[in-house]
């Protein structure tokens, strides 16, 4: 088989960089369109929700026990072994969102607003934290489509929300390899997510494929966040950023009570440190975006 793409991790000179970012700023300004800075929104991708909504689809059998997941989707109350399979994909879903809502919130703060953003980078980062709200839109519309609709999206322990908030005003030397394996391992969680679906939902057609779509929505913004994230990182930071991926993985997903239950975490690992481009489907390659470094 040809490999049309090489490891996330492969080799980039300063030049590359350079050039990549004035090539992801073309794409990220077609690809969501106009920012609405106030609401935290872009244009196509508000209407791309909009479009979900207008056609909402449902689960036949609506969930059997919707409370179970209300008692244990912001904490665990729980044994997580005792909780069926449905109902932990959800919560475990909402866990994961919850916690790049609280990331994104603390980033959104302390970054410079499009008119006051000094560089081209600022600007990008702007527009990156702006999807990444869609995205929680989407996870919600998500839950919203398997009826359930009195989810809140409330802050984590006053601790970790501090370390949400510091983390973005760390130096570009520190930050840049931590965020890049942030996103890599967002990417990595998305395809494993994606595949459970049919797994828990084979009897559920419209809805596995209703919140597929939606995944996809978020796995291709996520999939040209790994390589913008990875545009910042040099020569010395991609080696460290390697060596982050298991620590990273292990750490966040021991976290989520969930995860243990329904992936393999060991595998996402091997997943992450193999990430490549070319197990993305050429559908989500068409409307993401590639470091060229990373093009064989």
């Amino acid at each position: 088989m040809t490999m049309k793409y090489l490891s996330i991790f492969t080799h980039s000179n300063a030049q590359q960089r350079k050039e990549n970012f004035d090539d992801y700023w073309v794409f990220t300004q077609e690809h969501g369109g106009e920012l609405f800075e106030n609401d935290k929104d872009l244009a196509k991708k508000r209407q791309r929700l909009q479009d979900f909504k207008d056609n909402p689809v449902k689960l036949r059998t609506p969930l059997k026990k919707p409370e179970d997941f209300y008692r244990n989707y912001i904490n665990m109350q729980d044994d997580p072994k005792s909780l069926d399979k449905m109902t932990l994909m959800l919560t475990g879903i909402y866990k994961f969102a919850r916690h790049e809502w609280v990331g994104i919130k603390g980033a959104w703060e302390v970054s410079p607003s499009m008119a006051t953003a000094p560089t081209l980078q600022d600007k990008i980062s702007r527009i990156h934290l702006a999807e990444e709200f869609c995205h929680v839109r989407l996870f919600d519309e998500m839950l919203k489509t398997c009826g359930l609709d009195k989810v809140e999206w409330v802050p984590l322990s006053p601790w970790k929300e501090k370390i949400y908030e510091f983390f973005p005003k760390l130096p570009g030397f520190i930050l840049n390899s931590p965020a890049f394996i942030t996103e890599l391992m967002g990417v990595t969680f998305y395809f494993h997510l994606h595949k459970l679906f049919d797994e828990i939902l084979v009897d559920e057609p419209e809805v596995r494929d209703r919140l597929k779509a939606l995944l996809d929505e978020i796995t291709i913004d996520e999939i040209a966040h790994v390589g913008q994230r990875r545009n910042f990182v040099g020569s010395i930071g991609i080696k460290v950023s390697k060596m982050l991926v298991k620590p990273f993985y292990t750490q966040f997903f021991g976290d989520i009570p969930e995860v243990d239950e329904l992936f393999d975490v060991k595998q996402m690992v091997n997943d992450g440190l193999a990430f490549d481009f070319n197990e993305v489907p050429s559908e989500m390659i068409k409307r993401s975006w590639v470091p060229s470094y990373c093009k064989a």
